[in-house]
């Protein structure tokens, strides 16, 4: 019976250290990141230019306001995978950065700084806190043409008055094309 008792410690003890060592596959884990953010954009990016040419851009704002988080929460719950869309100059309360999104995003507007296309800019890591270790993912989302309407600088009236009404803390504002507007900001428990 002694020999079952130490063969069963044995086995145990070596299990452990080998689960606990285990690296998870982070070229996968990258891929299923970057599969989603395209997803996220594939989705909303119709659905804006849809409603900037059929509603307007005062119009977009609402859609954006409401379809942005649907698209989010209806992904997260298909992938298993927090997400959410961050910025240094956040429209609104969920797109607060913590503290590794803010140095990622400063990162990122360096990487622009130095003529890094905005488009291919990504970061990943694991990174641990408070006793939780994730996989975390960011990937620059560029200020294009379109974007300016309602995040540039030359903001018309009414769309002035519908950022107030809809993002009362807006700070959104203020970009040029190619500028780093925000990031993807994605993570999952390992």
């Amino acid at each position: 019976m002694k020999p079952l008792i130490i063969t069963t410690s044995l086995v145990v003890c070596l299990a452990l250290p080998i689960t606990t060592l285990a690296q998870p596959n982070t070229d996968q884990l990258d891929q299923e990141a970057r599969s989603i953010a395209k997803q996220f954009l594939g989705e909303l990016k119709p659905t804006l230019q849809k409603s900037m040419k059929s509603d307007g851009p005062v119009k977009t704002i609402e859609v954006c306001q409401v379809k942005a988080p649907k698209i989010a929460q209806d992904l997260a719950q298909k992938t298993g995978w927090e997400i959410n869309r961050v910025s240094l100059k956040p429209r609104g309360e969920s797109a607060q950065p913590d503290q590794w999104e803010t140095a990622v995003l400063k990162r990122f507007n360096a990487q622009v700084a130095s003529g890094t296309p905005p488009k291919k800019i990504e970061f990943s890591a694991i990174v641990t806190a408070n006793n939780q270790t994730e996989y975390r993912y960011m990937k620059a989302i560029p200020t294009g043409n379109v974007c300016l309407t309602c995040h540039g600088s030359n903001l018309t009236k009414p769309i002035q008055e519908a950022l107030k009404e809809h993002y009362p803390n807006d700070t959104a504002t203020g970009y040029s094309k190619g500028q780093i507007r925000g990031a993807f900001s994605f993570s999952k428990a390992l």
